[in-house]
């Protein structure tokens, strides 16, 4: 149908123009307006606290304790089940998390503009590895990190982003595939890029040694700070790819822990949900699949855009962390994904398939017909609260979101 056809190649287009750029660290509450009083926004498609997961009742818990809306964890469970606390998915709000995704109004989030199309999308600061609210972590130690970044390094970082005028992100993408960056599970080439690209601005900003050298070392030891700037980047990405009419284009997947859910260009802000999957992957020593919680996080936007699972043949180290099999595995995965999207990129390529294009632009027909579901990257959480990441893996998208979608598009276009 060249209805389909015309309003895809126009999806497509959206994808390759994207401009986006890291511009500031503002306060979540002064560039999310629906992020008031006891207002708090979650990783995936909608849900009530009835049906949450341990992970995210536990990170709820910790933020609700952080923002001083609850004396203590047990308080803020009482106070979280009471229906005195306002939920709502980071996706409605422009925004982005991962994981438990938890946003407040306090916490610091990432700002990045998408200035080819003038949008922009937030994603809160990474926090590091192990005991962390992503993962369901609530305790002193969490929260005394969470204030140290509101306090110290979103403010270190939003004077040096706004004196430099920001920081390019798709150059620094195209680089870290070339490093063996895959932007989901593997950071550590675009987080030491960033490094280098920020540190003469930090420096001027920072007001002292001792802020630039916390700074510098909490960055430095956190392989995965990119990854919260990534997931910005695909929001700001994706977001003018919505209500294309007739476009078939997936632009977003997200996970809430119970549920997977996947929005479509041409039913626009519709969730289309099934149970999410079970991740299968490597564990921290002393855990194993039976204190794992099922998948989670708006992180997969990365591979909604064509990173992460999509890009694993630019990672082939992150094929064994994750269980996934070795570099030849890792060229397969690839593979597989341009069998559901529409294009390859061509700003982000990969040295590993002879700089082939990341596949980018999901197609809801394509999925169906193929019976081939995305492949994600992922972190694993243990299912109860407090306890934080447990191991790493693969997991793919439930189908029958995907089927349910797809009824829909048929939908749009008059057919039954």
């Amino acid at each position: 149908m060249q209805l389909i056809e015309d309003a895809n190649r126009e999806a497509v287009r959206r994808i390759a123009a994207a401009e986006p750029v890291l511009i500031d660290v503002r306060p979540a509450g002064e560039v999310i307006p629906a992020l008031g009083d006891r207002v708090l926004l979650h990783a995936g498609p909608p849900i009530e606290w009835a049906r949450m997961c341990g992970p995210m009742r536990g990170a709820i818990a910790g933020a609700l304790v952080f923002e001083g809306w609850a004396t203590d964890l047990a308080a803020a469970e009482r106070l979280a089940g009471s229906g005195a606390v306002a939920f709502a998915p980071n996706h409605h709000h422009g925004a982005v998390g991962p994981m438990t995704g938890i946003t407040t109004r306090s916490m610091p989030v990432l700002v990045v503009e998408n200035r080819a199309f003038g949008n922009r999308a937030f994603c809160t600061i990474n926090e590091g590895l192990g005991k962390v609210m992503r993962f369901g972590g609530n305790d002193a130690e969490v929260l005394a990190r969470l204030a140290w970044l509101r306090d110290e390094l979103a403010s270190v970082l939003a004077v040096g982003l706004r004196a430099r005028g920001g920081l390019a992100l798709k150059g620094v993408i195209a680089r870290g595939l070339a490093m063996g960056d895959e932007m989901h599970q593997r950071n550590v080439a675009c987080t030491s890029l960033t490094v280098r690209e920020l540190a003469p601005a930090l420096a001027q900003a920072a007001g002292s040694t001792d802020k630039l050298a916390a700074a510098l070392a909490f960055i430095g030891a956190n392989d995965q700070f990119f990854l919260n700037i990534a997931m910005a980047m695909g929001k700001a990405i994706m977001d003018p790819v919505r209500d294309i009419p007739g476009s078939s284009v997936v632009t977003a997947m997200a996970r809430n822990g119970t549920d997977f859910g996947v929005r479509v260009s041409a039913t626009g802000d519709r969730w289309f949900v099934a149970p999410v999957e079970m991740p299968k992957g490597m564990y921290f020593p002393g855990f194993s699949e039976a204190d794992a919680n099922p998948d989670m996080g708006d992180s997969t936007i990365v591979e909604t855009v064509g990173l992460g699972g999509f890009a694993m043949a630019a990672a082939p180290a992150v094929a064994g962390f994750v269980g996934a099999g070795g570099a030849a595995d890792a060229l397969d995965w690839t593979r597989t994904m341009y069998d559901i999207t529409l294009a390859r990129s061509a700003a982000w390529t990969m040295p590993s398939l002879d700089f082939a294009g990341v596949p980018t632009a999901i197609d809801v027909r394509k999925v169906v017909s193929t019976g081939i579901a995305p492949v994600i990257n992922t972190g694993i959480a243990h299912k109860k609260p407090g306890i934080g990441q447990v191991g790493a893996g693969v997991v793919r998208a439930p189908l029958d979101c995907f089927k349910q979608a797809l009824v829909a598009f048929a939908a749009t276009l008059g057919v039954a």
